[in-house]
Parts: C-alpha cells; sequence; structure tokens
C-alpha cells in the first residue's frame, strides 16, 4: 500500500475506534439509567399508579435506545 492508503486506512480505523469508544461510554450511560429506572419501577407502590406507568415508560424508553446502542457496538466490532 502506498502513503495514502496507509493514512486513510488510518483515518478509517481512528474514526470506527473513536465511534466504539462513544458508543461504550453511551452503553455505559444507559445501563446506568436502566438501573435506576429499574430501582423506580421497584419502588413504586400500587397506590402510586401513575408514577408507576412513568417509571415504566422511562425504563421501557431506556431498553430500547440501550439495545440500539448495543447493536451499532456490535456491528462496530464485526467491522473492526
Amino acid at each position: 500500500m502506498n502513503a495514502i492508503e496507509n493514512e486513510q486506512q488510518s483515518c478509517i480505523d481512528h474514526h470506527s475506534w473513536t465511534r466504539l469508544q462513544r458508543l461504550e461510554a453511551q452503553h455505559r450511560r444507559l445501563q446506568s439509567e436502566c438501573d435506576v429506572a429499574r430501582r423506580g419501577l421497584d419502588g413504586a407502590g400500587i397506590e402510586r399508579g401513575m408514577e408507576l406507568r412513568e417509571a415504566w415508560k422511562h425504563y421501557c424508553e431506556v431498553i430500547a435506545e440501550l439495545d440500539q446502542t448495543t447493536a451499532q457496538i456490535e456491528v462496530l466490532r464485526v467491522k473492526a
């Protein structure tokens, strides 16, 4: 390979690595949010139906975002 191809490969690798690190940080943050949301569900009593529904909605949103981030990480790992 010539110098330009080497530079392009390094750039792609660096870009992928940076994106992977960003996604993994986001994944850790979402896992933490998921734990907080789950604890919110655990702590909500039957008499607090509205709070329970809101906690459940938040939990589902976080899980969906966590699943999406996990899929993006796996795509990057497969390409690496």
